[in-house]
Order: structure tokens, then C-alpha cells, then sequence
């Protein structure tokens, strides 16, 4: 089985590092200054227990991989991001390799399943911070990340056991589901926090709007009758840890505004409250503010906490 990871950042990255050195052929799609790290030295990973590396094959995309039946591709792009890659590797002649949603939000896998009839959604539990090419940082221990993963749609669920224990060989801990959504709807309340810190960075007083931002989400549920799993007891697998020399970049989403990334995905984690909110009656006015302005920041190019917590307090006088 090849591993082929399509989005060598901060999660696919860790991966594909971490998958390489536990024997594995990982070949990796990057694109721009990572790219050109990678095929110039390989790949550094620094985590709490020291620093790794690896070298792997990497492609600007997919046609130029001479695909196998049995390669199984983890999708690790922002969600922003799918559906262009998703037509690249129809573009390359994927059709019936197994495809893993490693993303936030819940839109991929409809992305997928449309084209491609074998996929997967999987839940990442992994904080990483990924601002320079050529090197990312995974916080966590004693294990490395903490995946859920479950079949979207019908069909065998084999691909997946498989995954899990090579994930589990690899130092991170795997989990597979019937229905991976409960444990999908628990996630994205976390990364409802993402939006918040884009915008006002470490301001005190932002808690406020995240506990808020949450608050919106809940009701929401309740109105959908969506239950998100109880993610109790997975304390002892992995910590947030200090990692030497590196401090944290803060959520992905305030990492894509440090690296200029050009877009952000607060339309796929605090818009889909927004839009389950619309659908079911019930107001989000906090969960759509912060989405549309992580949104303009990325569209006049500042960096994340560029949003003063007066401007924020003065647009939800009642939401922080």
C-alpha cells in the first residue's frame, strides 16, 4: 500500500514524516516554497520527544504520480482547497483508491463521494504549526495525534482498519466508527475557536466570543438533533506539550492569515453553523460576524489578530 498524502502542511506534513520513518512509501502533492524544501532536503519535524526526518518523493500534482490500484490517498488540503484537487486526481486517472478526508468541517466527503466511490471521513486530533518550508511542529504526546476515522457511504470498511493500524504503528492513535459524524459535530465546536483567534488573536476578553460562537453551535444542534460524541477519556493518549525552541502558530486558520495563504477555511467550520442555523431557525449573528471578517482580512492581506476587541464588542454588543 502507497500512502499518498495530498497537502504536505502542518497535518500532512506530520504524517508524512512521521509514516516514512515507520517504513512506509509515502509520496507527497505540496505546492510553491514547501515544495521546492522538500525535494531540496527532505522534511523536519519537531515534536515534544525531539526532532525527526525524512525524505519522500514530491509532486506538484497528481498526474505526475503513475497511479496503483491500491494507493490510498489522504486528503489533507484545506476544505477550501477540495474541489480543485479532488478534479486534479480525476485529471490523473484516480478512480477506485481509497481517499481519506483528514479535514475540518463537514463538506469534503459530499465533495468526494461525488467523483469517487471509495471514501472516508476522518477526524484529526493533532495540534501542529506549520509557518516555515521545510519543517512543521506537532505539540502533542505521548502520542502524536488522535484520529477518528469511518466510512462515508456504503461499502467495505476494510481500507480503514487498515489506515488505523498503520496510523497506530506510526505513533498516533486510531480510531475506526460506524459514523464518524457524532465525533465530526464535536470537532468542529473546537474549531469554532479558529475564526475568534484569526481575527483578535491573544486579545483578553476574545474567550468571550468563542464561549459565545459555541453557544450559537449548541443551540443549533439541539434544533437539528445532532448529539456530538463525548470525547471524555482520551485524556492520557496526548497532551499539549512544549516543543523546544517553537512556540505555537495558533489555530490553522490564524496560521493560513501569518503565511499569506491567500484564503481561509471559517466559511467550512463556523459557516456550517451558519448554515445549519439558517436551515433550522435559529440566529448565529456571533458565528457568521467572525466568518466574514477572517474573510476580509485575507482579502486586505493582515495578519491574524489584526480585529480590535472594540471593533468585535461595538458588532455583537450582545455576543462577548
Amino acid at each position: 500500500m502507497r500512502i499518498i498524502i495530498y497537502g504536505v502542511g502542518a497535518i500532512g506534513g506530520t504524517l508524512a514524516v512521521r509514516l516514512t520513518l515507520a517504513g512506509h512509501e509515502v509520496i507527497g502533492i505540496a505546492r510553491g516554497r514547501q515544495l521546492e524544501a522538500i525535494r531540496a532536503g527532505g522534511l523536519r519535524l519537531n515534536t515534544p520527544s525531539g526532532q525527526f526526518e525524512a525524505q519522500f518523493p514530491c509532486f506538484a500534482d497528481p498526474t505526475e504520480i503513475d497511479w496503483q490500484p491500491k494507493d490510498v490517498i489522504l486528503l489533507t488540503v484545506k476544505t477550501q482547497d477540495t474541489l480543485d484537487a479532488l478534479e486534479r486526481l480525476e485529471a490523473a486517472g484516480v478512480e477506485g483508491q481509497a481517499i481519506f478526508c483528514m479535514q475540518n468541517g463537514f463538506a469534503n466527503e459530499d465533495f468526494a463521494l461525488r467523483r469517487f466511490p471509495h471514501v472516508y471521513g476522518v477526524v484529526v486530533a493533532m495540534p501542529v504549526t506549520f509557518l516555515e518550508p521545510g519543517e512543521v511542529t506537532c505539540f502533542f504526546a505521548p502520542k502524536l495525534g488522535v484520529f477518528d476515522i469511518g466510512r462515508y457511504g456504503a461499502g467495505d470498511e476494510g481500507a480503514g482498519k487498515a489506515l488505523a493500524a498503520i496510523l497506530e504503528e506510526a505513533g498516533f492513535a486510531a480510531f475506526c466508527h460506524r459514523d464518524v459524524a457524532p465525533f465530526k459535530y464535536r470537532k468542529l465546536l473546537l474549531n469554532l475557536a479558529n475564526a475568534v483567534d484569526a481575527c483578535l488573536g491573544q486579545q483578553e476578553g476574545r474567550d468571550a466570543f468563542i464561549a459565545a460562537a459555541r453557544e450559537e453551535a449548541q443551540a443549533v444542534y439541539r434544533a437539528a438533533g445532532i448529539v456530538p460524541a463525548d470525547m471524555d477519556g482520551r485524556e492520557t493518549l496526548a497532551t499539549m506539550q512544549a516543543v523546544d525552541g517553537v512556540k505555537s502558530g495558533g489555530s490553522s486558520s490564524a496560521q493560513s492569515l501569518q503565511r499569506g495563504a491567500g484564503s481561509i477555511e471559517t466559511d467550512y467550520l463556523n459557516g456550517e453553523i451558519v448554515l445549519l442555523g439558517r436551515k433550522h431557525g435559529v440566529p448565529t449573528p456571533v458565528n457568521a460576524y467572525f466568518s466574514q471578517e477572517a474573510k476580509r482580512l485575507v482579502r486586505a492581506g493582515r495578519p491574524s489578530g489584526s480585529l480590535s476587541l472594540d471593533q468585535a464588542r461595538r458588532a455583537l454588543p450582545h455576543g462577548g
